[in-house]
This record gives structure tokens, sequence and C-alpha cells, in this order.
């Protein structure tokens, strides 16, 4: 697939020189992504594409000066592509498309693989629309695709839309749709089942570009998710999965989101490998103040290059690479016929901006948009989906078969703070008058995930150990990839505040502690995003991080999506869902006692 000219005519003409360019970048020092090399020039620009590029190595002028509209003077400052995120989930930002873009692109990220799944587990179709719609004619390129797991796990978890192979073919209908969202039911993939297969093929017979999301696999199973068409994964966290899933022709999307940190022990696998073609990079998921603070994909790469692998490797991987992942002939590079997203930066090395070019026209310039972004309106803002009826105090309470004394109960047990990896374990818990008693261990909480969708009531039940509070309840609509309410609590009365906090706002995150509501973040669109831009919306995340804080949460480095983590069936090996505990790897609803 190439992304096409609306003037080729035009275009080659401006290449021979017969036509004036539109812009032309001068005195720029060249990164080759293809050669790797780095020579001074100049970059001739027509219709949003790169016509020409007049070399001057060593110093050898060789050619008359590019004929343009305007000059830009990169003053001996390097000329690199406009990076890539391999595979974000922009619903993740809690911004809208609009205010992401005003965020990332002063921050050098110039197109992004954004999958929607997260709207389109709440609003469907519909959802998916929202998210095109919203990103249409902006100054960066949002390539959406088509979500394949909606819900993640059919049959364990109740979500507010099911999208079978019709409905992900119409999707595909839709403008910049390139190709099927991450396959998370790894297991359905590798064990043939007919929803999956019915997916895969459709998009293989069309040639469309297919990401995966393949924790832990190797061995047999590794190769029966490649063979079944996948060709990419994001959720490698050790070197040797790396290594194994490179090996094997997969690429490896390492990530650095505001949750997990995967980059640095990546790099460590592969950095020895002779070619690193199959190595890319990515956010997953980042919030507002980490891309304030920190930047975007600049600051991936950035990670990357500190992990030990060269610069020029670096910006390969979250440029050319992605590209060519994604099957876009004429993206991430610098070079006749290509796309004109281009960054003029002082080092190669730390990436920091001077100007951002998009399609050939200067977007940002030292950290400042340049452009201006209209705002659109959208009646899907507006609709409260939180959908919970008749809630009572009395339903935060976990029944018990026996009347008092002691019963074994299987737990969830968090890896570490800073994983969202878990297991079960069995511990003998207190029951008094009827109802489970956590009360005698503050690492033990409470939780319940209740669906919020139309249609449903139900709700699963389980407990939780090293979660990380000590004390009150936190609840968030954001829960991946449900988007159920999901609640952690010590008490019901905790419990039943942040609930109600949420069924009237709409949704987003709420804490209470002591029988009295704390703070909360107003997610309005979808349960799901702000409407408000990046540094409005940053400034309330840090007070709800503060009062997650407050409660306990204080090794974690962002306490913001701990929560979301609980409802993620599609990550080992202990969740929760609205249908009660899951045993992600076996996909089996698990009994909260053990008989």
């Amino acid at each position: 697939m190439k992304i096409m000219p609306s003037d080729k005519k035009g275009l080659i003409e401006s290449a021979l020189g017969k036509k004036e360019c539109d812009l032309a970048i001068e005195n720029a020092n060249i990164l080759n992504l293809f050669t790797g090399e780095i020579y001074k020039g100049d970059v001739g620009i027509y219709d949003g594409f790169i016509s020409h590029i007049r070399e001057n190595i060593d110093r050898k002028i060789v050619e008359d000066r590019i004929k343009a509209k305007k000059y830009y003077d990169a003053k001996g400052k390097y000329l690199i592509p406009g990076l890539i995120d391999a595979h974000i989930h922009i619903e993740s930002t809690m911004m809208t498309p609009t205010n992401f873009a005003e965020a990332v692109i002063p921050h050098v990220t110039t197109t992004v693989v954004t999958d929607p799944h997260e709207i389109a587990n709440v609003c469907g179709i519909e959802g998916v629309k929202y998210m095109v719609d919203n990103s249409k004619d902006l100054p960066m390129r949002q390539f959406v695709l088509a979500p394949s797991c909606v819900p993640s796990v059919p049959g364990k978890e109740n979500t507010g839309a099911e999208f079978k192979k019709e409905d992900i073919e119409e999707l595909l209908k839709l403008e910049r749709v390139i190709g099927l969202g991450e396959v998370m039911d790894f297991l359905g993939v590798i064990n043939n089942d007919k929803r999956m297969v019915d997916i895969l093929n459709l998009f293989e017979e069309k040639d469309l570009f297919i990401q995966g999301h393949a924790p832990y696999l190797s061995g047999r199973d590794l190769s029966a998710y490649m063979c079944a068409g996948p060709t990419t994964d994001h959720e490698s966290r050790s070197s040797r999965e790396a290594r194994d899933k490179m090996r094997v022709g997969m690429y490896v999307d390492a990530r650095d989101s505001s949750i997990s940190k995967n980059v640095e022990d990546i790099v460590n696998g592969v950095k020895d490998f002779r070619y690193l073609d199959y190595l890319t990079l990515c956010t997953d998921d980042k919030e507002a103040a980490d891309i304030l603070e920190n930047g975007h994909m600049n600051e991936v790469v950035v990670s990357a290059i500190k992990a030990g692998i060269n610069s020029i490797d670096a910006i390969r991987s979250a440029t050319l690479n992605i590209a060519r992942e994604i099957n876009i002939r004429n993206l991430g590079a610098i070079a006749p016929g290509y796309v004109a997203d281009m960054l003029i930066v002082d080092s190669l090395e730390t990436i920091k901006p001077e100007a951002v070019f998009f399609k050939g026209e200067l977007v940002a310039e030292n950290g400042k948009l340049k452009k201006d972004i209209e705002k659109k309106k959208f009646d899907i803002e507006n609709i409260n989906t939180v959908y919970i009826n008749d809630i009572c105090e009395d339903d935060f309470k976990i029944k018990a078969p026996i009347k008092n004394g002691m019963i074994k109960t299987n737990i969830i047990k968090y890896e570490s703070l800073k994983s969202a990896s878990t297991d079960f374990v069995v511990e003998e818990l207190p029951v008094k008058d009827g109802y489970l008693d956590i009360s005698h261990d503050s690492d033990l909480k409470y939780v319940i995930i209740i669906n919020r969708h139309k249609g449903f009531e139900t709700k699963g039940y389980g407990v939780v150990r090293d979660f990380g509070t000590n004390k009150g309840a936190i609840a968030s609509t954001v829960s991946h990839d449900s988007h159920n309410l999901t609640i952690t609590y010590d008490d019901p009365k905790n419990a039943f505040i942040v609930a109600k906090d949420l069924i009237e706002t709409g949704g987003g995150i709420s804490c209470a502690k002591d029988g009295k509501f704390i703070e909360h973040l107003e997610l309005p669109i979808a349960g799901l995003l702000s409407k408000k831009p990046c540094k409005e919306l940053a400034q309330e995340a840090e007070k709800m991080k503060e009062a997650l804080r407050g409660l306990g949460l204080i090794d974690i480095k962002n306490p913001l999506l701990r929560i979301a983590t609980l409802a993620l069936i599609v990550i080992p090996k202990a969740k929760m869902s609205d249908l009660g505990m899951i045993d992600v790897l076996n996909q089996q609803i698990k009994s909260l006692f053990v008989e």
C-alpha cells in the first residue's frame, strides 16, 4: 500500500526541476535510513511529498539550488523522518483524537497506528466511527485498525458490543482503516476458534496488516500463532521472549507505556543481532501528564538508545521499520516519492525537536504547535454510557456458603507493584454472619466488576492480594478491555460511594475512604475520555494520583491505571470480569471458593 499524492504528474515534474517546489529545507544533515549514512543536503517538497534531494556529499555541490516558493534553513541540524507509534490506544491517553494530536505533534510523533477497541467495547461500531471522524483533517496521521476482539474473549465477559466478521468487514469501509487490531484472543487463534479463523482469513485474503498480541508465547504455540496470520507483538516483556519472536520473523513492538516499561529488557536481548529490521517501538498506553513531562515517541526512542542500540537503529525502529511492518511503502524515510513527514533535531541521541513537518508543512516549532486544529462536536460525547440501576450497599458484600468459620478461597495475587501479571493462590479466610471478611488483613481487598452496558446486570466478585492499597475504595470505568465498572475496596460503604459517583458523572476514576468521597477524574465520553485538552486533563489526573497515593499506592510511579489491569482477561494468569474470576490460560471462570 502507498499513500498517493493528489498531483502525481506535478510531483514528477518537480523531481525533474520543471516545476517549483512548495518548500525546500536547506542546509540539513540528512539521515538516510536505507544506508545508515548522514550527509549534507537540501530536500524539495511538492504536494506533501519529497520530490528531490539535492545531496552535498563531500561538500561538492553538483546541482543548482532547488527552486521553491518557500525555504527553511535547517542550519546544519539533523533532518530525520517523523516518528511513528507502532501500537497505541488513543483512548488510553484519556484524550479525544483531536486533543491527543495537539499534545504529541510537538513531541515529534507524526503518525500513530491506533486500535480503538477500548471505545468499541463500550459503543460498538459507532465508537470506532467517532474515533475516525474525530481524527479527520489533523496535522498528523492516525491510521486506524479494525478491532479484532470485541469482547476480548467471548463468553468470559460481557461488553457493550460483539464484533463478528460482518461488523469488522463494515469497518474496513472507513477511511484510514488499514488492518486488523491486536488479536488478543491468542488461545482462540492457536486453537482454530471459528470466529477468529473467519476474521483472520478475511484480512489475509485482502493482504492487509494483522496486528498481534502474544504474551509469553513460545515454541509450538508461537509457531501456530505466526501460521495463523498475526505478524507483530507488543506484549514481550523479557529478553528471551523478544529474541524468540524476532527469530521467527515477528515484529517486536518494544513498549514503553505509562504502565509497562519493556524497552530496556527487549533491547538487551536483541541489540547484538546483526539485523534489527524487526525491532519496532510503541507506547501502547500513555497518559496525559506523562506526555507533557516526558514526551511521546521521542522518549521511547531515547529509552532504546540508553538501553544500548545505535541511535540510527533506534530511529529506524520508530520510522522505516514500522512503515514496513504496516505495509506502507512510502512512509518512514527521507527519499523521493515518500511522504514529507520530517523533523529537525539538534541531536540523534536526545531527539529534541526544533521543527516538525507534516506532509511538507511546518506544524510545530520549538515545542509549540504552529497549526490550528478545529475542535468539532459529536453527539456521542454527551451520552452517559454507565447503565447501572438499583444498586445498594448490600451488593458489595460477598456471600459465603457457610454462616461462620474459615473457608478456602481463591485469591488473585499480583506478581509485583510494577507488573500487571497475576496468579491464583488459595488462602483460608474468615466468614462472619454469612459474609466473607477481610478486615484482618490490609493487603487484601474485595473486588467487584459490575457490568455497565445496556442489557446486562451481571456482577463478578473476587479478592485480590498485593494490589497496592491499604485502605479505601477505588472505582474505574477504565477497565481494559470490557470497561465495566471495576472496584477494589475494603468496606462496602466505601464501594457504594464510588459506584454512585461514577454512575452519576458518566464514568472515570473515583476513590473514597472512611465513608467519605475523596476525589474523582471525570471521563464522560464513553466512560473513557475527557473533553479537556492535555494540560487541563493532566492537572486533574495529578489530583487523582495524589488521592490514590493517600490510599497506599505510593510505590507505583503511575497509580492511575493500576485498577485497569484487574479486568485484563488476556494477560495471564488470574483476572476478573463481570462473570467472576477468570483463569486466563485455560479460559475458564474460576470459583471464588475452593470445594
